[in-house]
């Protein structure tokens, strides 16, 4: 089966809601009095996010609220309403269909918090960039008001924060297992992944009179119900423990996931739950999963169809102002000011990083735009989005590079069940051409008006190892001093448990990437960037990559700690000790070493940064332990000196001033978790 062939309705196929709806909004209306300017009595939809409101398609409310005008449904939007009571809730009066509830592009504990637990205080998706703007598990929140303010109004729920606690899931901050933010919030329905083929098909059966019980044939959402008769069910425990191929089964099949109560208590449950979600990703033979909690059934239906390239067309061509909502003034929103001047080309991700939240959220088939979308957005930024100054400061997605990218047979594509198209290897049945993307970048670069196109979105480098004239065409013309590149370790035990290359690929790149800028007379550098304390790093492996680090003349200024987010794989192993990319069998899975005692963390950041003096009495100290005390010493081949600097240190008590890079070292930032926009 080819998926891509699936015998759906396109996207914007449905005779409008609406036939008479008029021309487009020049913004959502958000509040009463732009509704009574454009005529309505009502609304029909009413969004509520914990973002401000852009109208871009970069921010998720703006591409469902513009995809449902254009069906002919009134939307309304309630950005980042005060939750301390219903009342604001009510500004846009009492939709006639359902509220939408998003926590807004990030999950908004990720938003709020950093990966030592501490408070945020400034928030890029709010204008003036102050925090605080949105509560904690916002959705849930946003929710339990919209149920105060009209009782009756079915509640549907979405968004990265929904998609990525869909089901009974470990959640970092509180230290515990969550259930199904369904059931926390009592919503009526959760769409999850991209949303925009089901919330089209759930507006319009809601508006010919179903209810949101009825909608449970709708690829992308979960919602209670009980488990028909006629459906045969496969529970979890089966899939590891047998051949998968003996536990197929002929007819509707439902897999029966490890029940909440069950995964709360029994880590080993959480993994076994956790691997059979993650195989059945796949929208080409993804079967239904249901997972008790309490007395009701979760039902999860499969994902959805990607969006082809004209669907994928229709959504960015939307009549977008392509600017914050007109009431937040001049203040300024760090997240649009980031974006405004960038492209998205594409959505997906095959390379399964097991910290990553990409293919849980868009999933592994790459969605792409065709170039002639692509190339009308470029003019839209250049004739609209005040400040333009000729420079396109990214054309990418979650990677730059992978852009038409996709498996040679689509038989092949719908049937498999693996997490990862490049690791451990490139599968030999993927398309890794480049050459569709050179193509772009350089019609893109003949724009009028154009004077310089940037890739900012993270390459996948060993993918452009397998394209010498990409890496050329890329330090030749879309590189601008720097280019951002995520190795994220050097040992080969956490490089597995995150599902990327080995450092030999990273080396690979960089020589031919130096090679490239030498020909082009450019004088680049590679930033590489690494996460500290992923499960499967020991306090050796942490070490060894310092060394690296130091010989190659690398010292970060910023560095990341493994942050696990909802539903990651490695949050998996994090949580459970168990290595969820095997086989999960009881007594007898690999165990993982995971990194969670606030000394352990901190040392394992403290390597990264091994060229600070305040970090030095931790590292002695540890290298004493672990038997390296040759690697204190002021030689070049020691990691810290035997020293300390006065005023450094534990007894520092303050923030000390930026030390100068040493000569001929190279100063970069590492990256953090990567999340959807």
């Amino acid at each position: 089966m080819d998926i891509r062939a699936v015998a759906v309705n396109p996207l914007i196929s449905l005779p409008p809601h609406r036939p008479n709806a008029g021309k487009a909004a020049p913004f959502l209306p958000m509040s009463r009095a732009e509704m009574d300017a454009l005529g309505w009595d009502a609304c029909d939809i009413v969004l509520v996010t914990g973002d401000a409101y852009v109208d871009h398609p970069s921010f998720g409310m703006a591409i469902i609220g513009r995809l449902l005008e254009a069906q002919g449904f009134r939307v309304g939007i309630l950005s980042q309403p005060d939750w301390q009571s219903a009342e604001p809730f009510k500004a846009l009066g009492k939709p006639t269909l359902f509220f939408g509830v998003t926590g807004g592009n990030l999950d908004s504990m990720v938003n709020r918090y950093t990966s030592d637990r501490r408070l945020r205080h400034d928030d890029a998706y709010t204008a003036g960039g102050e925090g605080g703007k949105r509560p904690d598990r916002c959705t849930i929140v946003y929710t339990q008001r919209c149920r105060e303010a009209y009782k009756d109004v079915p509640i549907i729920l979405g968004g990265i924060e929904a998609s990525l606690r869909r089901i009974a899931h470990y959640d970092y901050w509180s230290d515990k297992v969550r259930r199904s933010i369904l059931a926390d919030a009592k919503a009526d329905l959760l769409i999850y992944g991209n949303a925009e083929r089901a919330v089209v098909e759930v507006a319009n059966r809601l508006a010919d009179g179903e209810s949101p019980r009825d909608l449970d044939s709708v690829r992308g959402v979960a919602l209670f119900r009980r488990v028909p008769e006629h459906y045969a069910e496969l529970h979890a425990d089966d899939l590891d423990s047998a051949d998968e191929g003996a536990t197929r089964q002929p007819g509707a099949t439902v897999i029966r996931l490890p029940a909440y109560e069950q995964v709360e208590q029994d880590r080993e449950a959480y993994a076994r739950a956790s691997r059979v979600l993650h195989r059945e990703a796949n929208p080409g033979n993804a079967r239904p999963m249901v997972q008790r909690h309490g007395d009701r059934d979760l039902w999860l239906n499969p994902p959805p169809i990607p969006l082809s390239s004209d669907e994928m067309d229709a959504v960015y061509d939307l009549p977008y102002a392509r600017a914050p909502h007109p009431s937040y003034g001049d203040a300024k929103i760090p997240a649009w000011d980031m974006i405004k001047f960038s492209v998205t080309i594409m959505r997906g991700c095959f390379g399964g990083c097991t910290f990553c939240s990409i293919t849980e959220h868009e999933g592994r088939v790459i969605q792409n735009r065709s170039e002639g979308s692509i190339l009308r957005e470029i003019e839209l930024i250049r004739d609209k989005t005040p400040g333009f100054t000729g420079v396109i400061s990214d054309v990418g997605g979650p990677t730059a590079n992978m852009y038409r990218m996709a498996c040679k047979d689509p038989k092949i594509e719908a049937a498999c069940r693996l997490p990862s198209c490049v690791f451990p290897e490139i599968c030999p049945n993927l398309n890794t051409s480049h050459d569709d993307l050179i193509r772009l970048y350089r019609k893109v670069r003949e724009v009028k008006g154009v004077k310089k196109v940037m890739v900012a979105s993270g390459v996948r480098y060993d993918l452009a190892v397998q394209s010498p004239e990409y890496i050329k065409e890329l330090v030749t013309h879309h590189v601008g001093g720097y280019l951002k590149i995520a190795p994220e370790h050097t040992e080969r035990g956490p490089l597995d448990k995150m599902m990327k290359p080995g450092i030999g690929t990273y080396d690979r790149f960089k020589e031919m990437f130096e090679a490239a800028a030498k020909q082009a007379g450019k004088k680049y550098y590679l930033i590489p960037y690494f996460i500290a304390a992923h499960p499967g790093t020991t306090d050796e492996d942490m070490m060894n990559l310092a060394i690296w680090l130091k010989k190659n003349r690398y010292r970060a200024d910023q560095v990341q700690t493994f942050l696990p987010s909802p539903m990651a794989t490695a949050t998996a192993m994090y949580h459970t000790g168990v290595n969820t990319l095997r086989g999960v069998r009881r007594g007898a899975s690999d165990t993982v070493e995971t990194v969670k005692g606030g000394r352990q963390r901190k040392l394992h950041k403290a390597f990264l940064r091994y060229h600070d003096p305040d970090n030095w009495p931790l590292l002695r100290e540890a290298l004493k332990e672990m038997g390296r005390a040759d690697l204190i010493g002021s030689r070049p081949d020691q990691l810290v000196p035997a020293y300390q600097p006065p005023g450094t240190g534990k007894a520092a008590g303050t923030k000390r001033p930026v030390r100068p890079t040493s000569r001929g070292a190279q100063r970069f930032t590492t990256k953090g978790v990567p999340l959807p926009k």
